[in-house]
């Protein structure tokens, strides 16, 4: 037995599912069914070493096998599917997106009103990247006269409903006081952007013939039609991108630690794994996505012209270069700050990023104390785990370089172990989901993603949304491969030996990912609404107390976790001077501290502690379940 018994086919949702998708999930079923009964997640190979090999590949090279004892173990690969079996992925993942919008977001103001500003921006993200999975769950072209087309105008229709929503949260987005705030949260805003750019030519590139213009390169009155109405909007929102990775890109600094991205300049220089790796991140998809940008005002449109070219080298009221796509200039950030993260010491024993560093004695007699990267934050989240996969897997695509795929997995594999994956198999044989007391591994138990402050039912705003974050990545990460240059000279294709092996090594993380998303799925209330800890169950877990023989999870030695606390600690580690700084800081980011401790009060349900069901839980769900749909398309072939 593998996950122990199936979730009801039954959604809590209403029966009146859209008809658009009614067609939809039963053409996708047999193709799903298809593709579990095939064993899917069947013939894995150990989780040990990375199935890439640093030394060169050949072709008839097949991934090795290793002696690490956690495994996919081919024994509950069938519960697996048979878990499976009971779920549609496609249509779980649209009622979670469904109720995401349906709940939360407000479209007469153009925001999700209960998120604060980078959480809002990391639901936009998690909206787009959901259309782009939903676009390619079915080949249609718009105009025609086919029955299929009838079909397809029908889910076009939703799937314009959703867009209208982000398209509308780009006037809502505050994207005035967000240039206020930490280096991080101006990097969310560039990666939503791009997600949308992604989405947007995805979607007008599969489902709608070339407009006369695009096909001969004829302009009419001067204006060039696009087929998509979508279309219209990605200069905005590709000046947008452009405007934030500008600001943000200043947080980089040479001075202290040898090279890195300082968080925030409201306080003291603190060096962390986020902010490092959406950089990354964002700097390799501004070179792989961003279509370019010639508006030279941080604010309105400019007909200006400006002579200068290439890259962005920052923003001020007075203008910002324009950028052309595939800059070199993006591509060399995303290389130096790669370079700079790899050799900061800033993993644990485990191979887990920790949260970042401050520097000794930073602001003694007015210096720069130690100037090196020397007091070091143990804290461990789930999100600083994620966000620099999708940076990896673009860097490949950008470079070919294979160790950076390598870099990447072995990092997947790091966080599979340390929730306790393979405990899990050997403490019950894989025969039920909570049999036994699972312990802490690390980031979890009994193979289930979870924050330190899940447990105790204390996360805050920021805690509740870090789970999704690292789904969200992760699915990028194991895209498959492509095969030929997607802009040729700019990137590279994979051959047919690395293609596989990548993808050998992604198959290994589809029973772990439907785990995890299918023990999300079981937070739900009679709303469809997600909970936030995912393993509620697992081990005897009850409301209100602790779990059956478990201990309190600890934190880390010389870890502080200020994403939870509600604020930065006011000391002369974290505040330059005074404590203003910080809560001026605090309170300009309308950041949502901590969920309340409930003591002895016992709930119904342990996701009603707290903060209870949110917006963020919410796109946590959509972002795991968006997962395993992705993780089994991939690999019904």
């Amino acid at each position: 037995m593998a996950f122990g018994p199936a979730l009801s086919s039954a959604s809590p949702h209403p029966p009146h599912h859209r008809l658009a998708w009614r067609w939809l999930v039963a053409l996708t079923a047999l193709l799903f069914l298809e593709a579990v009964s095939a064993s899917v997640f069947a013939d894995s190979n150990p989780l040990g070493e990375s199935s890439f090999p640093r030394h060169a590949v050949h072709e008839a090279q097949l991934p090795a096998s290793s002696d690490d004892s956690t495994t996919f173990n081919h024994h509950h690969d069938g519960e697996t599917n048979a878990a499976l079996d009971a779920l549609n992925p496609l249509e779980e993942l649209h009622s979670a997106l469904q109720t995401m919008q349906n709940h939360y977001f407000e479209l007469w103001l153009g925001i999700w009103p209960s998120a604060i500003d980078w959480t809002a921006a990391v639901m936009s993200t998690f909206t787009s990247a959901t259309l782009h999975s939903l676009t390619r769950s079915l080949d249609y072209i718009i105009p025609g006269n086919s029955e299929t087309t009838l079909e397809g105008q029908r889910i076009e229709n939703e799937i314009n409903k959703y867009f209208s929503h982000t398209t509308a949260y780009y006037f809502g987005e505050d994207a005035f006081g967000i240039r206020m705030q930490a280096y991080d949260d101006m990097l969310w805003v560039v990666l939503g952007w791009l997600e949308n750019i992604r989405f947007i030519n995805m979607h007008a590139d599969l489902h709608y013939r070339p407009s006369r213009t695009e096909k001969d390169g004829r302009q009419g009155d001067g204006e060039k039609e696009e087929a998509w109405y979508g279309k219209q909007f990605e200069a905005s929102f590709a000046h947008r991108a452009h405007i934030f990775y500008d600001i943000a890109s200043k947080g980089w600094d040479d001075k202290l630690c040898g090279g890195g991205m300082t968080w925030n300049p409201n306080l003291t220089p603190y060096k962390n794994a986020i902010t490092n790796q959406l950089f990354i991140s964002a700097s390799i998809g501004m070179y792989l996505y961003f279509p370019g940008d010639s508006n030279a005002s941080p604010f309105m449109s400019s007909t200006s012209p400006s002579s200068s070219a290439g890259g962005s080298a920052g923003a001020n009221d007075d203008g910002i270069p324009p950028s052309h796509p595939h800059s070199p200039h993006y591509l060399h950030a995303a290389k130096r700050a790669y370079r700079w993260l790899r050799h900061s010491n800033m993993t644990n024993a485990q191979g887990l990023y920790v949260d970042g560093f401050h520097i000794r004695n930073w602001g003694v007699n007015n210096t720069i104390g130690t100037g090196q990267c020397d007091v070091r934050n143990e804290m461990v989240y789930t999100y600083n785990q994620g966000v620099v996969l999708s940076g990896l897997r673009g860097l490949w695509e950008a470079t070919g370089e294979l160790d950076y795929l390598l870099d990447g997995h072995t990092l997947v594999r790091n966080v599979v172990r340390a929730t306790g994956w393979h405990d899990r198999w050997r403490r019950s044989g894989g025969d039920d989901d909570t049999a036994g007391a699972p312990g802490w591994a690390g980031l979890g138990r009994a193979g289930i993603l979870e924050e330190y402050c899940d447990h105790a039912g204390t996360c805050s705003q920021d805690g509740q949304t870090f789970k999704g974050i690292f789904f969200h990545h992760l699915t990028a990460f194991c895209a498959p491969l492509p095969r030929v240059a997607r802009v040729p000279g700019k990137t590279v294709g994979a051959g047919p030996e690395v293609a596989l092996l990548h993808q050998q090594s992604c198959r290994e993380y589809a029973g772990w990912v439907a785990l995890n998303a299918r023990m999300a799925l079981g937070t739900r209330d009679a709303r469809g609404r997600f909970g936030g800890w995912w393993g509620g169950g697992a081990g005897g877990e009850k409301a209100g107390g602790e779990g059956k023989g478990e201990m309190p999870v600890l934190l880390p030695t010389g870890a502080v976790d200020y994403r939870n606390n509600g604020s930065v600690p006011v000391d002369e580690v974290w505040v330059p001077f005074a404590a203003d700084a910080a809560s001026s800081w605090i309170s300009g980011r309308r950041h949502a501290g901590r969920g309340r401790r409930d003591g002895n009060v016992v709930l119904a349900d342990v996701n009603d502690r707290g903060r209870g069901r949110t917006v963020e839980t919410q796109g946590g769900g959509v972002a795991v379940v968006r997962a395993m749909w992705e993780f089994v398309n991939v690999y019904r072939d």
